[in-house]
């Protein structure tokens, strides 16, 4: 989750300058100064950084069951049947992920109480996250 976290602060970053100089651009600089220096904020900040953080997870999962930091430490996210995860269960294990995150991280503690060692939001979607063997 680190390893991801860092790629998604990057991609919020990108996306982030990307929306503060297409607004610039459109209503120049001048329209800075009259918002207290803000350049974006609001729906029209926060709608295209939560696109992609959901295109980042779920684009990265649906294609090849793993983000870069999975890949880092051979982990996969698969179906219990052992196949890709499609779109829509990748949207709702990312919702049901935060779920778990704001419950005090409860969804994620889980796995350590848990038979199969897997979190809230996978046993609500029928994923698991699997230990690639070394090569």
């Amino acid at each position: 989750m680190l390893y991801d976290s860092l790629l998604v602060f990057a991609v919020t970053w990108t996306v982030t300058a990307a929306v503060i100089g297409l607004r610039v651009w459109l209503n120049g600089a001048d329209q800075l100064q009259t918002h207290g220096g803000r350049a974006a904020s609001g729906p029209l900040l926060q709608l295209p950084l939560l696109a992609a953080v959901v295109v980042f997870f779920v684009w990265f999962w649906v294609r090849s069951g793993q983000t870069l930091g999975m890949q880092s430490w051979r982990l996969r996210l698969e179906t219990e049947d052992g196949e890709l995860i499609g779109a829509r269960t990748g949207l709702a294990r990312l919702g049901l992920a935060l779920l778990s995150f704001i419950c005090l991280g409860a969804g994620y503690w889980w796995i350590l109480i848990d038979p199969e060692r897997r979190a809230w939001h996978d046993r609500l979607t029928g994923t698991r996250v699997i230990v690639l063997p070394k090569r």
